[in-house]
């Protein structure tokens, strides 16, 4: 009893050391909200993790339109806020402009390189995750037709597509349906939509629709289960949300960003700097588990992890669209 007493101790003295030391984490959710079971869940996930771990609480905030972010930022900041963590490629602007108000602040921004003293970027390869998960597509197609569906049209989610498509068409894809939501943030949160989409690629033949569209795909996966068709999931493995008809997860390891980011700045070791995570890193990958393991035979496994294992070494290129905004495949 004595030495759990002293655990405890130690645990209540070190929380607060560290806010008597400054350290208040924060993150700020882009639109959308963090309940999207994809992208800003995942970030949730690690600022969960970080708090289940070390007993600290953290400032949190979802933001309901765009006129928000320059503003939270500016507030949490002021607040004392340290790191402060935004993830997705509409923070750009925003964080460049408070993060030269607040020198003394640190910022991390997932997706987005920024060049700041005071600023990490964490950005990924998903064109390596995404060529993966269309191998995958293809060969448990049966109609060798497969879908795409991308949230807001901007370069970063033609980077999942054209990477899609790449590793579709390479295992056998005869065609690959493609289609974004919209070209505004509107479209990460429209599952309705998603779900119309999904619904027209079906009725052209996919039997197997990736979709990289945050909340939206959330609609298109649930298509997809009630035709008895195969989703994938992206960013968080949402293999679970229809078992036995998701067929795998692009998972983007967003939570391990934000938990590193959170642990850097408490432990005073945060650094400014771009940091890139793919396939080598352990940044991107496909999710297998008890939920989709039956999908995926030991024969397709192993095309697949002998890609991973090509892609890391260099031995098979994956196009990156973000080079030249063009798609080869």
């Amino acid at each position: 009893m004595r030495q759990i007493s002293i655990s405890i101790l130690v645990v209540l003295l070190f929380i607060h050391s560290s806010w008597a030391s400054g350290f208040k984490p924060a993150i700020i959710y882009d639109v959308g909200g963090k309940f999207d079971k994809s992208y800003s869940e995942a970030a949730y996930a690690g600022a969960e993790k970080f708090k289940i771990q070390t007993g600290i609480a953290y400032r949190s905030f979802e933001i309901q339109n765009t006129d928000q972010r320059e503003q939270s930022l500016r507030k949490f900041s002021i607040d004392g806020n340290n790191p402060i963590v935004v993830a997705g490629i509409g923070w750009a602007k925003a964080l460049e402009t408070v993060a030269d108000e607040f020198p003394d602040v640190h910022f991390m921004i997932i997706d987005v390189p920024i060049e700041r003293s005071n600023v990490k970027s964490v950005t990924f390869n998903e064109q390596e995750g995404a060529y993966i998960v269309g191998m995958l597509a293809a060969m448990a197609s049966k109609s060798k037709r497969v879908g795409f569906i991308g949230g807001m049209d901007v370069p970063q989610i033609r980077r999942f597509g054209c990477g899609y498509v790449g590793g579709a068409k390479m295992a056998g894809a005869i065609d690959v349906i493609y289609n974004m939501t919209g070209d505004t943030p509107a479209a990460w949160s429209d599952p309705a939509r998603g779900g119309e989409i999904a619904k027209s690629q079906m009725d052209q033949g996919a039997d197997v629709i990736f979709a990289a569209a945050a909340g939206t795909g959330i609609g298109a996966l649930q298509a997809a289960a009630d035709r008895g068709k195969f989703g994938i999931g992206v960013d968080s493995n949402q293999n679970g949300l229809h078992p036995g008809h998701i067929l795998t997860s692009m998972v983007k390891r967003v939570d391990v960003a934000v938990y590193d980011a959170f642990i850097e700045g408490m432990n005073g070791e945060f650094t400014a700097g771009k940091s890139n995570l793919g396939l080598k890193e352990g940044g991107v990958d496909y999710a297998l588990d008890d939920n989709n393991k039956a999908l995926i035979t030991e024969e397709i496994k192993a095309k697949v992890e002998k890609a991973k294992t090509d892609i890391i070494s260099g031995a098979l290129h994956v196009h990156d669209y973000l080079s030249d905004n063009m798609c080869p495949y």
